[in-house]
């Protein structure tokens, strides 16, 4: 009971983080920690239900998709979508599958989570204050080019505490990406992102298959896709009247309270 407790907490963070730009992957290694959940398994498991909320995404731009994949042949429109998710995917999964089992090994800790946190805040709140006007304001307008500035500034979302959703909608409006198109090209780049590294780590942890283990990641699977939905749907109404700062302030907030934590003994912040 006590595993299926801890599966759903953890699918209750990873649906509510995924794709606000403060690391889905950085506060369920700091969540893990706090209830002292360590090894490969758990690795592989945090990695797994972010599937959940990926499928959220697929089924609440299930329209676009639909329309994309139908008239993929005879329309422009179509065909230039997929090439920038294509153009935006390839040096992602490239750099990841080059870089995943260092930085798994080195970098999924609590204290580099929090270290991530700091800077990516800063980013958050430089980007916001030097935000001009967009010369992108639908995906339709996206540019190839674009489209791979944004792929390479998303691989740094390789280490945990970056995060990928914040790497993109950063990189989009650094690029020239209105705020709302950022977000919109976000969420269908992590389509392709996130079933490759959950695919990924599924081939190579043959563990989460067995039936004790079964249950946990499906209860974690089916919170991640509920919370994962609310989610999508409620960034989708923020960003067309908001700023992204609160989530830099969060973030600076965040990640000095784990280092403080750290550093004053108050906890003891252990290596997954």
């Amino acid at each position: 009971m006590e595993a299926l407790i801890n599966a759903c907490i953890l699918g209750i963070v990873e649906g509510l983080t995924e794709f606000l730009p403060i690391s889905s992957t950085g506060h369920l290694i700091v969540t893990a920690s706090l209830m002292s959940m360590s090894g490969e398994d758990i690795k592989a498991f945090i990695v797994v239900i972010q599937l959940g909320a990926i499928l959220a995404v697929c089924w609440d731009k299930r329209s676009r998709l639909l329309d994309t994949l139908v008239n993929v042949k005879k329309d422009l429109r179509s065909r230039n979508f997929l090439i920038n998710v294509a153009m935006a995917f390839l040096p992602t999964a490239i750099i990841a599958l080059l870089l995943h089992d260092t930085v798994k090994s080195f970098f999924f800790s609590p204290i580099t989570v929090a270290l991530m946190l700091v800077i990516g805040g800063i980013a958050i709140l430089l980007l916001e204050n030097r935000q001009g006007t967009p010369s992108v304001n639908t995906l339709d307008e996206v540019h190839w080019s674009q489209a791979i500035k944004i792929g390479l500034i998303q691989a740094l979302a390789i280490f945990p505490g970056v995060s990928r959703s914040g790497a993109t909608i950063l990189g989009g409006m650094y690029v020239g990406l209105s705020r709302t198109a950022a977000t919109e090209f976000s969420f269908f780049l992590a389509i392709p992102v996130m079933i490759a590294a959950t695919g990924y780590d599924l081939i190579k942890n043959t563990i989460l298959f067995r039936p004790e283990i079964a249950a946990t990641v499906l209860v974690g699977f089916i919170t991640s896709f509920a919370f994962g939905l609310a989610t999508v749907r409620a960034l989708t109404y923020y960003v067309s009247r908001n700023s992204f700062k609160p989530f830099g302030y969060y973030r600076i907030l965040a990640g000095l309270t784990i280092l403080f934590s750290w550093e004053a003994g108050i906890l003891d912040w252990t290596t997954l």
